[in-house]
């Protein structure tokens, strides 16, 4: 396995071998678990040759805070890419990335970035739309690979690629979750006890809500989700919606020819959780 931290050496590396080589592409922001592990499994199958990124895209962070207490291990995310048999992994500092200017690009997504966690997070997309487009540029892969979990986020790397002509092409992989149903997230490593024990009850009121797509209309449903938080003293609701999975709108008049999905965000104590759910039969 081979390690980068330089644009330079990584790119040199690549063009060495690119003619003739496929390249799939796992960018991640480290503290990696089973769900990071499984999407490089998913490039490993169609591609010659996988990177991975590990890097801490600070334009993303709509909070100081949150940046600061994210929760890095690079000698462990690296012992477990040997492991898993990455074959490339770039490892760069922010200066290498953004040199003195550590700033985000704004970008237009045609309207997916003001839904949901638009909403929420300030500036986090244009932060996600530099950050990739700068990794394509520099690895220019055959594949990129990203969780359902940030379906949102999926969603928008797939228009930015749309709308600038890229090449290369984008798989969503289903989400990866602990036993107990808990959406797997490098966050999770910071959960006190009693939040984490309290967690998996994010995911169980999304099957309940999946079930209840059926008969009741969104409005009850989120009437629903909203009492069943009230009454959780570890896990306060942020966000609960539905909506459609192309455009990312909320729904209005339920349309069975189309797919929808419940999305939901949570904060239990300082840590944001997010998660979702197809709410079609055939997919989840």
């Amino acid at each position: 396995m081979l390690i980068f931290n330089h644009i330079k050496s990584i790119q040199q590396y690549l063009f060495s071998i690119s003619a003739q080589k496929s390249i799939g592409f796992v960018p991640t922001m480290g503290a990696l678990h089973k769900g990071h592990l499984s999407l490089i499994n998913e490039a490993k199958k169609k591609n010659d040759v996988v990177i991975v990124s590990i890097f801490v895209n600070p334009t993303q962070f709509d909070k100081p805070e949150d940046l600061k207490n994210y929760p890095r291990f690079l000698h462990k995310d690296l012992a477990l890419l040997k492991e898993t048999g990455c074959d490339l992994v770039f490892t760069p500092s922010a200066t290498e990335i953004y040199g003195k200017n550590v700033a985000s690009t704004n970008f237009n997504f045609d309207g997916l970035e003001n839904q949901m966690e638009g909403k929420f997070r300030s500036g986090h997309f244009d932060g996600v739309g530099t950050i990739i487009t700068r990794f394509f540029k520099i690895i220019n892969p055959t594949n990129a690979y990203f969780g359902e979990k940030d379906f949102q986020q999926l969603q928008i790397i797939k228009k930015l690629v749309e709308k600038n002509n890229l090449k290369v092409k984008i798989h969503g992989c289903e989400i990866f979750r602990e036993k107990d149903g808990l959406a797997m997230s490098s966050r999770n490593s910071r959960l006190k006890e009693p939040y984490r024990k309290a967690a998996p009850f994010i995911y169980q009121t999304l099957v309940k809500a999946k079930k209840m797509f059926e008969n009741y209309t969104e409005n009850e449903i989120n009437e629903w989700v909203k009492n069943e938080f009230s009454n959780n003293k570890f896990l306060s609701l942020e966000y609960f919606q539905i909506a459609d999975e192309k455009t990312l709108q909320e729904i209005k008049t339920k349309d069975f020819n189309k797919k929808y999905r419940a999305f939901i965000a949570i904060n239990a104590e300082d840590i944001r959780l997010i998660d979702n759910i197809s709410l079609s039969s055939k997919n989840q």
